[in-house]
């Protein structure tokens, strides 16, 4: 009579996993610099700034001539990723906790787990920015744009919203 025995320990291959995961992180916003970069930071902090000579006569040209005593024009803070993140880490927390037992099982691999999980909340992110309505939009801004939604109006700042694994 023989015994066979058979191993069937996935503990080397649950650390391997384990491992593809580890220090690794999911950053979402906006990357690199630029334009695009500046313009989420005015929107997420607000920003006061110093009328000009120049800005005076933009503003006038245009049909909003600014009262003398008005010295600066103030955007005001819109925060759309400290406030996306805020309302939406429960729901991504929830996520990783559904998703990962599938990957520790290696049903799932790392690196999708986690492209899933940052796609799914760069969305979360994008939709904060379409629902956004508080502060609203100067009436000059609505007139210029064409709609009240104070953080849409080309889609350029919504559509750079991504995310990265580090």
């Amino acid at each position: 009579m023989s015994v066979r025995i058979r191993d069937n320990n996935r503990i080397p291959d649950v650390i391997r996993t384990l491992r593809a995961i580890d220090d690794k992180q999911i950053k979402v916003g906006l990357f690199g610099g630029g334009d695009i970069v500046m313009i989420g930071a005015v929107h997420e902090f607000g920003v006061e700034i110093p009328v000009t000579d120049k800005m005076r006569a933009w503003f006038a040209a245009n049909g909003y001539p600014l009262k003398k005593e008005t010295k600066v024009i103030k955007i005001p803070e819109r925060s759309w990723l400290r406030s996306g993140y805020d309302e939406n880490i429960d729901k991504i927390a929830r996520k990783i906790e559904q998703l990962l037992p599938d990957v520790i099982e290696g049903d799932v691999n790392p690196r999708l787990f986690m492209d899933a999980i940052g796609m799914e909340f760069a969305g979360l992110i994008q939709k904060k920015m379409r629902d956004l309505k508080d502060p609203p939009n100067s009436q000059m801004t609505i007139e210029r744009k064409g709609s009240a939604n104070p953080l849409i109006d080309t889609g350029r700042l919504v559509g750079a919203i991504r995310h990265e694994i580090e």
